[in-house]
């Protein structure tokens, strides 16, 4: 048994916090988004158009102590260290678990539909005539469980044609990248801001059997695709319109996502002046915004 302390704080405070926790004794020290999950939530990803403050604007810091009855003055001693000397705390108790199984227990097989399913390494495939991309999760986002990686697979599933050139803007783990070449694309190419990304993608590449192009998206790139999918977020969507839209081949298709139903008129706009988009389709809040090039 362990005990969490949990207290919000402000940008400002959570990295010295943190420090005086470490020193206090706490095991492990975590900083998150407080307002993660509501409207507010702000990405860390330093992508385009992200902020780039260092953390969060209201920031949770999350310190893990082994049982002692002194935790409670423990805590309030590098709360008072950084000035934050009746910040609320939130004490919990953490029971010993087998931490590998239970987070193999979250990630089940996922069916898309008929024809793809998403398999974790240490799952049998449920129909193995379908497609099983074989994917664990890891540092790189994209595990098929996300709305927004779902529209993106559904989308994939219906307009990738055998010989098509696609690309998938920021790759992630591939995921959208693995889908396309199984589905019949004959050249697929993943790009991603994020280095420890592309390392994940050509990890999953191999391990499915896939050949993929990976290359950073700091690079220019000058080459339009029959297809071009983008599963990130709203502002980097925006501000990188023109790159991506011309991307596309005349005649060619764009899908996004990472769009939440009340930012789509936003992303629409601003790919108003190069294709003209709609959406597609709604999941859980988040759209997929798709349209072709004449």
């Amino acid at each position: 048994m362990w005990i969490s302390a949990s207290i919000t704080t402000d940008a400002g405070h959570a990295e010295k916090l943190s420090d005086a926790l470490f020193e206090a004794g706490a095991i492990s020290v975590s900083v998150e988004d407080a307002e993660a999950g509501t409207e507010f939530e702000t990405p860390q990803f330093g992508e385009p158009g992200s902020p780039e403050t260092p953390l969060w604007r209201t920031s949770r810091v999350i310190a893990l102590f082994e049982p002692n009855e002194d935790i409670k003055e423990v805590v309030a001693a590098a709360r008072e260290k950084v000035s934050l000397g009746n910040a609320p705390t939130e004490f919990t108790e953490v029971a010993e678990q087998d931490w590998v199984r239970l987070t193999q227990s979250q990630f089940e097989p996922i069916r898309i539909n008929d024809r793809l399913w998403i398999v974790p390494s240490w799952h049998q495939a449920p129909d193995p005539s379908a497609i099983n991309l074989e994917l664990d999760p890891g540092l790189a986002f994209g595990t098929g469980s996300h709305p927004t990686t779902r529209l993106c697979l559904e989308w994939l599933c219906d307009k990738v044609s055998r010989g098509d050139a696609l690309l998938d803007y920021g790759c992630g783990s591939g995921i959208l990248a693995l889908a396309a070449a199984k589905l019949g694309a004959a050249e697929v190419l993943g790009v991603d801001i994020d280095e420890r990304a592309l390392e994940a993608a050509a990890d999953n590449a191999a391990r499915n059997g896939v050949v993929l192009r990976l290359a950073s998206s700091r690079q220019p790139l000058a080459e339009q695709f029959d297809i071009v999918v983008a599963n990130i977020l709203t502002n980097p969507l925006c501000v990188l319109a023109p790159l991506i839209a011309g991307r596309v081949k005349a005649g060619g298709q764009l899908a996004l996502s990472g769009v939440l139903a009340t930012q789509a008129d936003e992303v629409i706009a601003a790919y108003a002046p190069h294709i003209a988009l709609a959406v597609g389709a709604t999941l859980d809040g988040w759209v997929r915004l798709e349209g072709g090039k004449p």
